[in-house]
């Protein structure tokens, strides 16, 4: 079973990872930085001169390469759950918990972060708002755990995880 971290960007779900990843002794991986390598680009480079759907059909094949390799913590793109499939996959391999941030401490994380690209016309906030309210039932869809991690420290969200995963018995 992986343990895979949802969430818009900038909700922590690299940090995090890499934190909870020590703690439980298990490989971290992050979905974008496989897309990346995958193809030989930056993520801005891939939507920039092969669109959207071309990122989507290397981030469907990565998840199912990291899904079948198991025992990893995993932070995804922020659109993993933009797939149907994508949802279908997280559910079946793993627990899937999505960190939640509100759309001002987003927004203080992330902007003027050229390594990620527009998704929308709108300003950084306005599109943040925007993409968050778009993609709340796909998120609420995939995950089986929610934590707030826009109020805490990263020690603090690894140790409420790991609360979370005991519970679950995902862990011992």
């Amino acid at each position: 079973m992986n343990i895979y971290l949802i969430g818009y960007r900038g909700t922590g779900k690299t940090h995090i990872g890499r934190e909870l990843a020590k703690a439980l002794e298990k490989e971290f991986t992050d979905t974008d930085d496989l897309i990346a390598e995958k193809a030989g680009k930056s993520i801005p480079e891939i939507f920039e001169d092969d669109g959207e759907e071309k990122f989507r059909d290397i981030e469907f094949n990565v998840l199912g390469e990291v899904a079948v390799k198991g025992n990893l913590v995993v932070g995804c793109g922020g659109g993993i759950i933009l797939r149907k499939e994508n949802i279908e996959t997280l559910k079946k391999s793993g627990v899937v918990i999505l960190l939640e941030a509100s759309p001002e401490k987003i927004y203080n994380r992330i902007s003027g972060d050229r390594n990620r690209p527009a998704l929308t016309n709108k300003n950084e906030f306005e599109e943040i708002r925007h993409v968050l309210a778009e993609r709340k039932e796909n998120y609420e869809k995939a995950a089986d755990y929610t934590i707030d991690a826009g109020n805490f420290s990263i020690r603090e969200n690894v140790e409420q995880i790991i609360c979370i995963l005991k519970k679950d018995k995902a862990i011992k």
